[in-house]
């Protein structure tokens, strides 16, 4: 069967929608004859000026070795784009590049996190299991504020993965805070990160659940995976979870929503700055999943991007029932282009979902909130003291397959000690603990998930009252 198995060679893996030619203005600045053809007397005075500025520095800067054209160059291009005040616009040197390209392909020298910025650092969106940063016991919600010592706060996004890269084997040390004061060293050894980018399995009474982690240029290829395994398994409804998806390709995400709709409509569209490079993407296939089946996404603050076209798309059609916390709310759309020996990312436009709804910056509201259950002051307060103590670490090391007995004795212990954290606190760190040691740990845990539980409950309510009608 084709699935539309020729649509990622035919589409260029790169998010964007129209070209913007950047560089032409420093070719300008050194083409005079072009001088005479500009129609904008500003845009001609003003490249004027740089070339003036530049050959001044060129010809005056005490330090000759630093007033090379291609580094002042490259810095005026750096300052151009952050002159946008855009934090997904910014110049890319060749080893960014590179890395991007990395990263695109999913394969790269890594700790294993996706990471996002947050308020007091940077956040972790969720660690990758079996790589370096998840057997380190990073967890979600960790902020990073430091990196070999040197603070991150002032850092973009892509200036911290580039410092958290690098060679297999080495060593990179994390500064972690954790709630609102732990903070502690993580030492790890870089390894040769797989990103992973589907995980199935069926939950109980046919549910087919589906983790999408990112979208690259092979998830459409594991998602209609995924979905021909659950059809083997009879499955009659399915779970999407996107939570912590960061997003990724545009064309990865259109192909993929493409599987849930009627040919003819609306997945996204997208508006530039000119109204021709508008485009409006619809279905063009047949869909490969059931059209009464019912549909539950899960998303949360860090679902992002790709992740929230297909949630939009899906929610704004009534095809699917959104369950978590509000999405990050990336609206917009990027593109990369080369530069020389080294490129820039651009936004080139924002999306709209099929409503024509923008979520840039507000982010998409699920049908049933389920907030995070958090810790009280005095929880969290004895939450450090219990992760000071490495309790629950020595508890795993003593007890490798804890029986309910064990748990039970241990958290009595515990009391006894004055930890008032919640039982199923302590549970899921025992749970956390033991994945540690698990490069393979389970597609999920509908134990301690209070999002897919009730995912579960919607879907078998669902499926009663399709079979009383």
């Amino acid at each position: 069967m084709n699935f539309k198995s020729g649509k990622l060679r035919e589409r260029l893996l790169i998010i964007g929608i129209t070209s913007f030619f950047i560089t032409l203005l420093i070719l300008l600045a050194f083409s005079p004859k072009v001088f005479a053809q500009s129609k904008d007397p500003e845009t001609e005075d003003q490249i004027l000026l740089l070339y003036e500025v530049l050959e001044f520095i060129k010809e005056n800067y005490v330090d000759e070795e630093k007033a090379q054209t291609d580094i002042l160059i490259k810095g005026a291009l750096k300052g151009m784009l952050e002159a946008l005040d855009d934090p997904y616009s910014m110049y890319l040197a060749e080893d960014d590049m590179s890395d991007m390209e990395e990263t695109t392909t999913g394969k790269f020298g890594g700790v294993g996190l996706y990471i996002l910025k947050g308020d007091k650092g940077v956040e972790v969106a969720r660690p990758i299991p079996g790589t370096p940063a998840f057997r380190g016991g990073i967890v979600a919600g960790d902020f990073i504020i430091a990196v070999d010592e040197e603070s991150v706060l002032e850092l973009t996004i892509d200036e911290v993965v580039k410092r958290l890269k690098g060679p297999a084997g080495t060593k990179v040390t994390m500064t972690i805070l954790r709630g609102e004061s732990k903070t502690f060293d993580v030492t790890v050894e870089r390894a040769m990160i797989e990103l992973p980018t589907v995980k199935q399995a069926m939950i109980k009474n046919k549910i087919g659940y589906m983790e999408i982690l990112q979208f690259t240029p092979i998830t459409y290829e594991r998602v209609v995976d995924a979905i021909e395994y659950f059809k083997k398994e009879k499955y009659n409804s399915l779970i999407i979870d996107v939570r912590s998806n960061p997003g990724g390709l545009l064309s990865s995400v259109i192909d993929i929503t493409d599987l849930f709709f009627k040919p003819g409509d609306i997945i996204v569209s997208t508006r530039s700055r000119n109204p021709f490079d508008d485009r409006v993407y619809r279905a063009k296939e047949e869909p490969i999943v059931d059209p009464d089946f019912p549909i539950v996404v899960l998303i949360d603050k860090y679902s992002a991007s790709a992740a929230e076209i297909l949630t939009g798309a899906l929610k704004d059609t009534h095809r699917a029932y959104i369950i978590g916390q509000t999405s990050y709310g990336k609206g917009s759309v990027q593109q990369v282009r080369y530069a020389g020996e080294g490129g820039f990312r651009l936004t080139v436009a924002k999306y709209y979902t099929p409503s024509d709804i923008s979520i840039h910056g507000v982010g998409i509201e699920p049908d049933l909130k389920v907030e995070k259950d958090k810790p009280s002051k005095e929880e969290e307060a004895s939450l450090e003291d219990l992760l000071e103590s490495n309790a629950v670490e020595l508890f795993i090391k003593n007890n490798p397959q804890p029986d309910e007995k064990a748990i039970k004795g241990f958290i009595q212990k515990l009391r006894k000690d004055g930890i008032i954290v919640k039982d199923r606190y302590i549970k899921k760190m025992i749970r956390n603990e033991l994945n540690k040691t698990n490069n393979n740990p389970p597609v999920y845990d509908l134990d301690f998930d209070l999002e897919l539980q009730e995912a579960v409950k919607y879907l078998e309510q669902k499926k009663q009252k399709i079979g009383s009608n």
